[in-house]
């Protein structure tokens, strides 16, 4: 028998905010965490606009030790390590002891590109012949599955501890695959998220891809606008979320604390066809997506409440709002409320999904559905699709009892995850 997988801590290190209280408050007031980054400007950057969390040197000490400290330089090991030990400890969850991993406690901790910076000075070291000055953090710092390691050796897991990298739909990848290992009896809780590295050296190719506004140096707030006719592209940003997930049989045993069951949800690729590329999602494949994660837990279309789009403020945001109305079979005023927190977060890349999937569960506990700041001029392809009234501009109260959070990635790559509040 299938055993029932429910959510019982949290954590985040993002532009607007890093740990969940401040988080919380940051997202249901509209807290921008864009802003103008001198360094892109000097560096010759068309957008200007990025969105990295502030790591202060309180928080580097809370969570590292002054010897992992000395030669830290990859952001996005740092960032997974706030918000996955944040998140093991919201769940009432402790380190284990010296000699007993936590054999029935994993790990799946995804990212794209990890410690770029630690590559820049490893390659200069390298090529000014200095290899012995390296250190002995080289490896750990940039090897893709670094911040699933480092993790589950601060904390102590035995079970699996792995990292996956699915570009854009890498953290909600990696919920589902947690929650599959769960719900399968092979683990009772796991340990997921998902991490991006900041900065020009990955962000650069996206500026010259020209997917990223230029209009909007002067104000970085603006410079999101996901569904508004005056979307000009992505604006790039960085962090980590991460999401205990628990059988609920250790959850009620433990007496935890749940904030949302997951229900399910779907994985799939469009194969970069049917107009989908390596930078654009096959319509087709996303309305596969959704209707099969629809299959997987048993719900309809006319079930979901809420959706949290990818929504990146691109000219496909249009196209992936037709693609949930096919999917769920709903339109017009039927529509289910739709939101994207990239307004605020911008596009977190591989820690899109997981600092998402943490902001849409806190819409339970709250009982409202974030607003669309920006979105202030709906794109006409949208508001002849659906009732404007479905995008709201300000937070709305609401109770919703399912939200639907998909992700799309590079290389025409989908992820559809449902929750359910859990009472």
């Amino acid at each position: 028998m299938k055993r029932r997988v429910v959510i019982t801590g949290m954590g985040i290190c993002a532009p607007n905010a890093i740990g969940l209280p401040a988080f919380r408050q940051a997202m249901f007031q509209g807290v921008s965490g864009l802003r103008h980054l001198p360094e892109l400007e000097a560096l010759g950057f068309r957008c200007q606009v990025g969105g990295i969390p502030e790591i202060s040197e309180q928080i580097l000490h809370e969570y590292f030790s002054t010897l992992e400290i000395r030669g830290l330089l990859s952001t996005g090991l740092i960032y997974g390590t706030v918000a996955g030990i944040e998140a093991w400890k919201h769940a009432g969850l402790v380190m284990a002891d010296a000699e007993n991993p936590h054999w029935d406690s994993g790990i799946i901790f995804g990212t794209s590109i990890l410690g770029v910076d630690k590559f820049r000075e490893s390659i200069l070291k390298i090529d000014q012949g200095n290899v012995r000055r390296l250190g002995s953090t080289a490896v750990p710092q940039t090897m893709a599955s670094g911040i699933s390691a480092f993790l589950a050796g601060k904390i102590g897991c035995g079970n699996q501890v792995s990292s996956n990298s699915s570009a854009c739909s890498t953290g909600t990848e990696a919920i589902l695959m947690a929650f599959d290992r769960i719900q399968n009896g092979m683990a009772d809780r796991m340990l997921a998220g998902s991490c991006s590295d900041s900065g020009p050296y990955v962000w650069g190719g996206f500026d010259a891809m020209r997917v990223v506004p230029s209009g909007f140096n002067e104000e970085p707030e603006r410079a999101s606008r996901p569904m508004a006719e005056s979307a000009a592209g992505f604006v790039p940003s960085s962090g980590a979320g991460a999401l205990v997930l628990e059988s609920l049989e250790s959850a009620l045993e433990r007496k935890a604390n749940i904030h949302a069951e997951v229900l399910g949800g779907a994985v799939n690729c469009g194969g970069q066809r049917g107009g989908g590329s390596m930078t654009a999602s096959n319509g087709k494949a996303v309305q596969r997506c959704i209707t099969e994660a629809l299959r997987t837990t048993g719900l309809k279309g006319a079930h979901i409440d809420v959706i949290n789009g990818h929504l990146t403020a691109t000219a496909r945001d249009a196209e992936e709002v037709f693609n949930w109305s096919q999917a769920l079979g709903r339109s017009g005023a039927d529509f289910p409320l739709i939101n994207s927190f990239k307004d605020v977060l911008g596009h977190g890349l591989s820690a899109s999904g997981s600092m998402e999937c943490v902001a849409a569960i806190l819409q339970f506990e709250a009982r409202q559905v974030i607003g669309n700041r920006n979105a202030t001029d709906l794109h006409p392809e949208i508001s002849q699709l659906i009732d404007p009234s479905r995008v709201p501009l300000e937070n709305t109260p609401s109770s919703p009892e399912t939200i639907a959070k998909a992700s799309l990635g590079f290389g025409d790559v989908n992820a559809c995850v449902i929750f359910k509040r859990y009472d």
